[in-house]
């Protein structure tokens, strides 16, 4: 049975499932260090970047450039144009991401707020990149988490008996089906279309 990750909660013990939705839920905190190019290349006492800053103990960007202020940040000279220096919490980023994006979309998403949603996010970052989920975020805000099906603890016989059982849910009553249908096999067919192995089941994303 496939899981809509916003009703784990409601509808989890219903769950065909062997496993947990994650061995370990991860609770740490999305965490980044903000640096200025300019402090950087003059290699002055701001170079090492910011503390480490708690992304969720923020309401919006301008929170942030406050607490950078407090830090030494002169944001409307020397340190005007920021980059993330350290990260954690997070996948792979590109190289010149703006923290200030990242922060907006991180919150956008409810990822920072909603153990939900820092739950899909997660697995979804097993199987896609940080732009893939951005691109999500844009296309739907708050609700790109409705795109979002989680099977818990499935392999791609488990899928495959799924997908079968709603076509043909007669045929699965005769255990000499399995002499005969390759449900694995059948279940590996859904990679070209949304769906994706994850470290504790498998996943489907519907853009």
């Amino acid at each position: 049975m496939k899981l809509k990750i916003n009703e784990v909660e409601r509808f989890g013990p219903k769950i065909k499932s062997k496993k947990p939705i994650r061995e370990a839920i991860n609770t740490d905190e999305i965490r980044m260090v903000i640096g200025s190019w300019g402090a950087y290349n003059a290699a002055n006492e701001k170079a090492l970047g910011s503390s480490w800053l708690t992304l969720s103990d923020y309401t919006d960007w301008e929170d942030i450039e406050d607490e950078l202020r407090k830090q030494g940040f002169d944001l409307e000279g020397e340190d005007e144009e920021l980059f993330i220096q350290d990260v954690d919490g997070l996948p792979t980023l590109g190289e010149y991401e703006s923290p200030q994006v990242v922060f907006e979309t991180l919150y956008d998403s409810d990822v920072l707020n909603d153990t939900s949603a820092r739950e899909a996010f997660d697995i979804f970052c097993e199987v896609r990149s940080w732009d893939d989920f951005k691109h999500m975020v844009d296309s739907h805000g708050a609700n790109w988490i409705d795109y979002i099906y989680i099977y818990p603890g499935y392999d791609w016989d488990d899928l495959g008996r799924e997908m079968f059982e709603q076509s043909y849910p007669e045929l699965l009553k005769h255990d000499v089906i399995d002499n005969y249908f390759d449900f694995e096999a059948y279940g590996e067919s859904f990679q070209y279309d949304t769906f994706e192995k994850y470290s504790n089941g498998i996943i489907s994303i519907e853009y």
